[in-house]
């Protein structure tokens, strides 16, 4: 503990967290339930009492000064040992519990895991609300901050802070239109690079395997003739349904789309590498009653999800 740090209220400790992670008065003090006069007071005692600035405002918000750099290890070990410590024991009654709790996933897994898992969350826990957000550059912070409960998906970057529990493999398939002009009559059967090739393709640059494709496609030199481009899922089904034209997605949304609009599964017909899906959560919410809660429900329903052919 540093020496010269002197006893502080608890609500300037989380104040100061908040502060470091956010950049932002505005934001901390939604964070936090506070009007900003109120965090503006806090922030001035701060600085009184720790007789720096800690924060200097710049155009690219509020950022620390060394002497707050210095002191965030120490303040986030004293915020997560309050937090152990006022947990212990504390018990999630699902059936009872008021609660958001919001999950970053790709729009693939809106598709094919977020029904089943608001499914089961209305039927065990009434009082719940999933909040289903974006994976994008904030998203170690916003687990961190507990903005974020959990993270499902293919997040290899997530490391060092995070627990990781491996949900299912995914290996890679094609889609096309059941009654396709130059596949249907032959199906599978005929199905192999050289058709593949000869095909025009959607090319989808969502999810966080994609690049697995994309870096195959380059290495093995495999032409893909790109007809139409696409930023995600939505709407993927009703254009091969109404096309020729052929996909290459992971199993799990590509056989979900299948079954709910009739279209044809084919093997894709080259050797891409596998990822695996796995949820993500901040050590500091590892003990947490509700985020374990959550975590179990996502393993209970998910774990034996999409295994690979």
């Amino acid at each position: 503990m540093d020496a010269d740090l002197p006893l502080l209220d608890i609500k300037l400790l989380r104040l100061l967290d908040q502060l470091y992670t956010s950049r932002s008065v505005t934001r901390s003090a939604e964070a936090l339930a506070q009007s900003q006069p109120t965090v503006s007071i806090w922030l001035a005692r701060l600085r009184e009492q720790l007789g720096d600035p800690l924060f200097v405002r710049t155009s690219e918000g509020m950022l620390p000064t060394p002497r707050t750099d210095a002191l965030i290890g120490t303040v986030r070990e004293v915020l997560e040992g309050l937090q152990r410590l006022s947990q212990a024991g504390a018990e999630f009654k699902p059936a009872t519990a008021q609660r958001r709790f919001s999950i970053c996933m790709t729009d693939a897994s809106h598709i094919t895991l977020l029904p089943r898992l608001l499914a089961h969350v209305r039927a065990v826990a009434p009082g719940i609300t999933l909040q289903a957000s974006h994976i994008d550059f904030n998203l170690a912070q916003a687990l961190q901050a507990g903005e974020a409960d959990l993270a499902v998906g293919f997040l290899p970057w997530l490391d060092v802070g995070f627990y990781q529990q491996t949900l299912y493999a995914q290996d890679w398939i094609c889609l096309s239109n059941a009654r396709h002009p130059r596949i249907a009559d032959k199906g599978a059967l005929h199905w192999n690079l050289e058709r593949y090739q000869a095909e025009a393709h959607i090319g989808i640059s969502s999810g966080t395997g994609y690049q697995l494709l994309e870096s195959t496609v380059v290495s093995q030199g495999i032409t893909r003739n790109i007809r139409l481009e696409m930023p995600g899922f939505l709407g993927l089904s009703a254009i091969l349904s109404t096309s020729d034209l052929v996909a290459t997605l992971p199993r799990h949304i590509g056989e979900t789309l299948a079954r709910a609009a009739g279209l044809q599964v084919l093997p894709c017909p080259f050797a891409i590498a596998g990822f695996t899906v796995k949820q993500y959560w901040h050590a500091r919410y590892h003990h947490d009653a509700g985020n374990r809660w959550l975590r179990n429900v996502c393993a209970e329903l998910f774990m034996r999800e999409a295994p690979l052919a």
